[in-house]
């Protein structure tokens, strides 16, 4: 994997702490939770995707893609937590309350246990392809 430099190492950690307090916020202050996970989660994959692995390992490769699909549902979520502010579709009261009012929480959860998943194979791949060498 390619590494990040010391800023965008630390673009990539502020990401992670402003969608984690997004995420906290969501219960607490919801009018502002929205904003702060969408700015964290934009900085999150934005550095993510500039990790890129230029090896042979399909593996890795496999799980990167994995990864890539959490980033996209990650983008989701912060979308789903502003349309969870209001009924902005101008769907039925009902309709929006069954599908859209606090599922950006399934997909935080979904999107937490990939990126979770990815990160501790590829860090286990890398080692064994270290190994090799």
């Amino acid at each position: 994997m390619k590494p990040l430099n010391k800023l965008q190492g630390i673009i990539y950690c502020i990401g992670a702490v402003l969608m984690l307090v997004g995420a906290v916020m969501g219960m607490a202050a919801p009018a502002l939770a929205p904003y702060v996970f969408a700015v964290g989660a934009l900085a999150f994959v934005a550095m993510q995707v500039q990790q890129r692995y230029e090896g042979q390992n399909l593996t890795i490769q496999r799980l990167r893609r994995i990864m890539l699909i959490s980033d996209i549902l990650l983008i989701l979520v912060a979308a789903l937590m502003f349309a969870d502010r209001g009924n902005p579709f101008g769907l039925e009261h009902l309709t929006w309350l069954r599908y859209i009012h606090n599922n950006w929480v399934i997909g935080l959860l979904i999107a937490a246990f990939l990126q979770l998943y990815t990160v501790y194979r590829i860090d286990a791949e890398l080692e064994k392809e270290a190994k090799k060498r």
